[in-house]
């Protein structure tokens, strides 16, 4: 049995304006607005920023096509912030190009070609805002000109573009920004309790949070005016730490990681049901996804299962026929928090956001964000940022859309800075690709210490010196954590070429004993596999075994 946590029940002296609980996208969000503003605040996340749903989503900043007949606003705002969210963060996005084909050869499938000529064109008025291309009307013959992978049975298709975006390095750049605007940011950090204190004539009302530190089981209690309760599917059961209530109707989004790019172009399917798929070239991998069912458990006990795999594998087959012959890799499941609606079918919930105030629960100063999507968390934080100040009683301006993150400070000159260090430019390329203008203090380490040019992970590729900055200046305290910050791990070996070295780095940075470092090794294994393990059946699991037989030469 382990011993009790140790508590600390000392106050800070100065009572913190803001607790934003939830490291995701909209919590790191939110508290890198309030810091800009100058906010005394303070973040706490349970596991690791954006390891819920934020990193469980499609990597993608989209303007949401599908929501043009339903809620046009949305999609109109959500393009507008996708552009912001270029601005700020540039280094880390990647054009996707889309291809929509439709089935067939027929009367019937030529007709509903040139009917999605309306729906495209509608989009395209928003697409300058988040500098998209125009939709172009292609044949058969031009469809299979620019992807051979397509099904030869089709009328012609339709292509548009959205932008990808690293989920993680988009949570952590804020954590950052939000740090060095003088808030403080925790991850591995449980809240525990949320104790609402009534104001006195002598003392205004506050809440008293309650939050246990993982690593070293100490407990911390902080005292705020205001709490942000920004934890996703996680939020009722967060709300109802401090006795509030609202509800959300979770669904449940699956995706799959195959071992390479097989397209260079998304391409949009229809599932058995009629549900839009796709198959997403996504940097170095491609993704498949997702599913989107209604889920009614503990968002930390979601799964994938075999059926996930198999659905979303035919229902891409039917436009990408050699789906089968790639070997997917990785799994994941995140959990929505979609505002509760009861009746629609589940594609068919509203992706619009709201921020709850808890008034009625007596609650005053505390707020929990809904709903919403990736592409519009930069709005979202804002409006949630806007409530806290309104509570407080100030009226500082949002400067998010315009102040850049972390690394968009300056362009990089790709050439030159590998001429400089000697560095192979595809090596750089990933370097900038998750740190931009900042990836100059990790290129000085390795200049400085040539050890720390050595590649630790071969598959992204990662150095010695990447994994020793996400130590150092990014919280990493456990492999996954590195995972996050360098995508170490999430190539073709599952980690097998990278785990032993990457814990002996951290183990020497961390003061790790022998066993520690072997026990992080095993566990992130164990994680790795467990990630792949719901997709090995027939020829998935062929591949497994293959794979396995060239890894041991």
């Amino acid at each position: 049995m382990s011993a009790p946590a140790r508590e600390r029940s000392t106050v800070p002296s100065s009572r913190l304006d803001a607790i934003v609980i939830g490291g995701g996208v909209n919590g790191a969000g939110t508290f890198r607005d309030l810091a800009l503003r100058g906010r005394r605040v303070m973040l706490f996340e349970k596991n690791d920023h954006g390891a819920g749903t934020s990193g469980a989503s499609s990597g993608m900043i989209h303007g949401g096509l599908r929501y043009m007949l339903s809620n046009p606003s949305l999609v109109r705002e959500t393009c507008i912030d996708s552009g912001r969210i270029l601005k700020i963060a540039r280094y880390m996005t990647f054009r996707i190009p889309f291809i929509v084909p439709v089935s067939g050869t027929g009367l019937k499938s030529r007709l509903m070609l040139s009917g999605m000529d309306w729906a495209f064109e509608a989009y395209d008025m928003y697409a300058p805002a988040k500098e998209g291309k125009a939709h172009v009307h292609m044949t058969r013959d031009e469809a299979l000109s620019v992807e051979p992978g397509l099904s030869p049975d089709i009328a012609g298709a339709v292509t548009f573009d959205e932008w990808g975006i690293d989920v993680h390095r988009l949570c952590i750049a804020n954590v950052i920004s939000g740090q060095e605007a003088g808030g403080r940011a925790m991850n591995h950090a449980r809240v525990e309790a949320i104790e609402h204190v009534p104001g006195t004539e002598n003392d205004e009302a506050y809440f008293r949070v309650k939050v246990r530190f993982v690593e070293d089981d100490v407990v911390d209690v902080y005292e705020s005016r205001t709490v942000v309760n920004a934890t996703g599917p996680w939020g009722p059961s967060v709300a109802s730490l401090a006795g509030a209530r609202y509800r959300l109707r979770p669904s449940r989004g699956v995706h799959l990681v195959f071992d390479r790019r097989l397209t260079n172009y998304a391409v949009a399917s229809r599932a058995v049901d009629n549900r839009t798929v796709y198959l997403e070239p996504w940097q170095n991998v491609t993704i498949a996804g997702c599913t989107d069912d209604d889920y009614y458990g503990d968002p930390d006990d979601a799964r994938v299962t075999h059926d996930d795999v198999g659905y979303l594998i035919q229902g891409i087959e039917s436009v990408f026929p050699s789906i089968r012959r790639h070997r997917v890799i990785s799994t994941w499941v995140g959990v929505r928090p979609t505002l509760y609606d009861y009746g629609p079918i589940e594609e068919n919930l509203t992706r619009s956001h709201r921020i709850y105030d808890h008034v009625e629960d007596g609650l005053p100063g505390l707020f929990s964000v809904a709903g919403g999507k990736l592409a519009a968390y930069r709005q979202m934080s804002e409006d949630a940022a806007d409530a806290v100040d309104g509570f407080l009683g100030h009226t500082s301006p949002c400067t998010t859309g315009e102040a850049p993150l972390p690394g968009t400070e300056e362009v990089v000159d790709v050439p030159s800075l590998s001429r400089h260090y000697q560095l192979d430019p595809v090596i750089l390329s990933r370097i900038l690709f998750r740190h931009g203008s900042r990836s100059r203090d990790i290129l000085a380490s390795m200049l400085h210490t040539p050890s720390r040019r050595a590649i630790v992970c071969r598959c992204e590729p990662v150095t010695d010196a990447e994994i020793r900055h996400a130590i150092h200046h990014e919280s990493a305290t456990t492999l996954e954590d590195v995972m996050h910050r360098t995508r170490m791990g999430t190539g073709p070996c599952g980690g097998v070429g990278c785990a032993m070295r990457a814990a002996s780095i951290m183990g020497e940075e961390r003061d790790w004993s022998p066993r520690r470092t072997l026990d992080e090794a095993r566990a992130f294994l164990q994680a790795r596999y467990a990630a792949r393990r719901p997709a090995l059946r027939g020829d998935q699991a062929r591949m497994e075994l293959a794979s396995r037989d060239v890894l041991s030469g």
